[in-house]
């Protein structure tokens, strides 16, 4: 079926950013050419120090919004899906860029006609996985990554957003996702369907952003598993940073990241929201589809 490029449900592509400006301009530039209509974009500039702020100017049709301090790309996101009257909400990285022109028409059409799903994953390029592969049908996976997807605003709503964690990056997408799995939302991927991500080295410290996943991660154990799990869970996830940090020479940033976890447990315990033992068990089943 091909997708059509107008429709009556409103879409709004939203760019987190902050001191990106040269590849911000490529990102803007992929969503302003999408071929679905009605669709704006709008950007958050994070309290950029760079020449972010004058971007705006050359994109009048973009609503521009700038935070005079940093806050953060989820609560950017989380400000502009929640305050949205959209029916739906394509996340784009700053640093990623649509491929072809017709992936939010593709994404809408199947939303329109799948209530039940939530979201739609685009099929992710990036310098260490440059490879297109052929358009292919919808798979039902276990989370999207967040440089590029669709949201059913509707039902991202319903679950109150993403919901922040100790450290500043990483599992929000993870979170969001089964959450919405325990809801009875499905998410779905479409091989070919293209983003891609530039993995911009600006502003990224990744020892740091090491240290925040590997704190998220066992954020995420603490809030979502049910109770009876929680402690093999724990101690599970623990050995497996340990292997992986110690491979790739990160074991500082992980160590950091077990004591931030321990300093924030008490305040993630009274977050805590478990979802169920079947949902567990689907997610963890649908992590293992290759998409």
């Amino acid at each position: 079926m091909i997708p059509s490029d107008q429709s009556d449900r409103a879409v709004v592509v939203g760019i987190a950013t902050r001191n990106r400006v040269d590849v911000l301009r490529k990102s803007i530039q992929s969503a302003l050419q999408q071929s679905y209509r009605p669709l704006r974009v709008a950007v958050i500039d994070d309290a950029s120090t760079d020449q972010t702020a004058y971007v705006g100017d050359e994109f009048t049709t973009v609503s521009w919004t700038r935070w005079q301090y940093g806050q953060g790309y989820i609560r950017a996101r989380n400000h502009m899906m929640m305050t949205a009257t959209d029916d739906y909400y394509v996340s784009l990285d700053d640093d990623a860029w649509f491929v072809q022109g017709d992936e939010i028409a593709i994404a809408v059409d199947f939303l329109e006609r799948w209530p039940k799903v939530a979201a739609v994953a685009f099929d992710i390029l990036s310098p260490d996985c440059p490879h297109m592969v052929p358009r292919g049908k919808a798979v039902s996976v276990a989370m999207f990554v967040g440089c590029g997807h669709v949201l059913r605003l509707s039902a991202v709503k319903e679950m109150g957003g993403y919901v922040e964690s100790p450290g500043l990056y990483g599992g929000e997408e993870k979170d969001l996702c089964i959450r919405l799995i325990d809801a009875g939302y499905q998410i779905v991927k479409f091989d070919g369907v293209h983003v891609w991500h530039d993995k911009s080295s600006l502003a990224r410290d990744l020892a740091d952003q090491h240290r925040s996943g590997v704190c998220n991660d066992l954020a995420f154990v603490l809030r979502r598993t049910p109770l009876g799990l929680i402690i093999p869970s724990l101690i599970w996830k623990i050995s497996k940073h340990l292997v992986f940090s110690l491979r790739a020479g990160l074991l500082i940033s992980c160590l950091k990241g077990f004591v931030k976890f321990g300093a924030s447990a008490n305040r993630v315990w009274c977050t805590r929201h478990p979802v169920r033992l079947s949902t567990l068990s689907r997610f963890r089943v649908l992590s293992k589809v290759v998409g």
